[in-house]
């Protein structure tokens, strides 16, 4: 199956330039069946990397562009009047796909984030008193920008802890900026071609269920996930006092599966420390709450995360 992964990857390499960890982030939501909260500039192909991806596989793809004007019924659906049958109708919003790409997500309402929360969570829809379960597989790659401020809104921390992963996306370095450049100017565009299927996608994510982690691999994760909580425990007194609270357990959940995918996206059968090292910032820098003091002293949890992980021992 690792040659799927690397044809999934060569099709999405034909819009999309570098970004390998990006693309390795949204391999992984996929085969972990896990939500992707993807932070960017603008400009850094976020969108082009999921539309790409979504198309190698063969999967029904649909793109909500979020405002604050946004309404709950305008991603989920509604019941419409149908004045020929003298009866209400339901009409399915675009949350009725395999890959929704919440686009700036951080710009809709709190009444917006409460109903994709439980789009996400459920994987199911409720549309006045019908509950409708959505089509497998069903997940949320969303982006947001980080730069701008106005008519933006804070994700609660409930909704932050449903994403899987938080995927950070830097620029190009100048040789692949070079050749994004030389593809636009010359027209280089080239057709994406359907690659794998559902079932496919399915018998990928047996394998990575049964690729195999050490116990001593096992509690080196829990240990990681409980220094965020008691720092001062593992010798690390030094950033107790920025973190307020905590990695929750569903990072420890989420970091058992996350590390068998990496290690498939590997072509391994067993999980190694590097595996839980590679992923171990994007699955909890977005979980991790810091306290004032962090903010005031500009203190980000990329660096608290580096710090746990230079000091908890590895196996």
């Amino acid at each position: 199956m690792l040659s799927k992964i690397e044809t999934i990857k060569s099709e999405v390499a034909k819009v999309v330039v570098g970004q390998e960890k990006m693309i390795d982030g949204l391999l992984i939501g996929l085969l972990c069946e896990g939500h992707i909260l993807i932070e960017g500039i603008p400009g850094l192909a976020k969108t082009t990397t999921v539309n790409a991806l979504a198309k190698s596989l063969g999967l029904d793809f649909k793109r909500v562009q979020f405002t604050p004007d946004l309404l709950p019924s305008d991603i989920l659906g509604a019941e419409i009047y149908d004045p020929q049958k003298n009866a209400f109708k339901i009409k399915h919003g675009p949350v009725f796909t395999n890959l929704l790409l919440a686009d700036e997500i951080n710009r809709a309402p709190a009444k917006v984030q409460s109903a994709l929360l439980e789009v996400m969570q459920e994987r199911q829809v409720t549309i006045g008193e019908e509950s409708f379960a959505l089509d497998k597989p069903f997940f949320v790659m969303a982006t947001q920008n980080p730069v701008e401020q106005e008519g933006v809104y804070q994700l609660p921390e409930a909704q932050l802890d449903r994403f899987m992963l938080k995927l950070v996306v830097g620029y190009n370095t100048k040789e692949e900026e070079l050749e994004i450049a030389r593809r636009i100017a010359n027209g280089e565009a080239q057709e994406i071609r359907a690659v794998a299927d559902k079932e496919e996608l399915a018998a990928m994510k047996a394998q990575v269920k049964a690729i195999h982690i050490d116990r001593e691999v096992e509690g080196y994760m829990i240990e990681l996930v409980a220094a965020t909580r008691d720092p001062a425990a593992y010798g690390l007194e030094e950033i107790a006092e920025y973190i307020q609270f905590g990695a929750s357990p569903r990072v420890s959940i989420d970091m058992f599966k996350a590390v068998k995918a990496m290690a498939f996206l590997r072509g391994k059968d067993f999980v190694t420390p590097v595996d839980v090292a590679y992923v171990a910032k994007e699955l909890m820098r977005h979980r991790i709450v810091l306290s004032y003091e962090a903010e005031a002293e500009g203190i980000t949890t990329d660096e608290l995360i580096a710090k746990i992980l230079a000091a908890v021992p590895i196996p």
